[in-house]
Order: C-alpha cells, then sequence, then structure tokens
C-alpha cells in the first residue's frame, strides 16, 4: 500500500471537493493507501476553514498524525531555521524512519514552499 501525507494545502483543497484528492481519501478508506494528516497541518488548515478539521478527521481511511516529543523537537528545528511552519511537520514525516524507512509522499498544491526541505511533494493536479 502506498503511504501519503496531506498538507494544509491538500486539506483545503479536499474540503473544497478537489476530485484527485477526494479519489485519494477513498483509495486509502477501501485498503489501496494509507492516508495521513499531520496534526499541525490540520491546525493549519483549521486555522484558514473552521470546521475542516472535524470534516478531515471524520474521513474514513484518514489517520491523524500527532506531533509526539520527537516531532516537536524536530518540527521546532525547522521554524527555527526558517521553514515555515504550516509544512514542518509533513517535512518532519515524509523522511525516512524507523517505521517508514523509505519515508511517505507528501501532497501538496503548493509543492514550492518544500524547496530547500529535500521533500519533493506530489501536486494532485499532475496526478
Amino acid at each position: 500500500m502506498t503511504p501519503f501525507l496531506l498538507d494544509h494545502s491538500a486539506l483545503l483543497a479536499l474540503g473544497a471537493g478537489h476530485r484527485q484528492l477526494s479519489w485519494l481519501v477513498v483509495a486509502a478508506a477501501e485498503g489501496r493507501a494509507m492516508g495521513h494528516v499531520p496534526a499541525l497541518c490540520l491546525s493549519a488548515a483549521e486555522a484558514e476553514r473552521k470546521g475542516i478539521g472535524e470534516h478531515v478527521a471524520s474521513l474514513p481511511g484518514l489517520e491523524v498524525e500527532p506531533l509526539d516529543l520527537t516531532a516537536a523537537l524536530d518540527v521546532g528545528a525547522l521554524v527555527g531555521g526558517g521553514t515555515d511552519w504550516q509544512i514542518t511537520h509533513a517535512v518532519h514525516l515524509a523522511r525516512p524512519s524507523a517505521e517508514w524507512p523509505t519515508g511517505r509522499s507528501v501532497v501538496s498544491l503548493m509543492p514550492d514552499r518544500y524547496e530547500g526541505t529535500g521533500v519533493d511533494p506530489i501536486d494532485p493536479d499532475d496526478i
């Protein structure tokens, strides 16, 4: 199964009915993919559109990833280094880890924001 992360721009587009993103969520709900939502990205989306957090959390197939201690420390270092806070949790979760040795793909409608992070997001408009 293919794991993916939805950043705040993808969450906002999903809430607006973006067709390709809806397809990804359906694939996750059917067990053909693994959908993950970084908690900080969910917070960023909620800040822009009240109520989107509850909507996203209610969708089957999407798992909200908490901001644990390891993530908080890495996110803090990324913010301190100048990375936009709205994408830092997605950057952290996209990197290879013990659980995800090859990392996870980030889906974003703003892929340019990831320049210099080592993450190459997928633009759902290119799917």
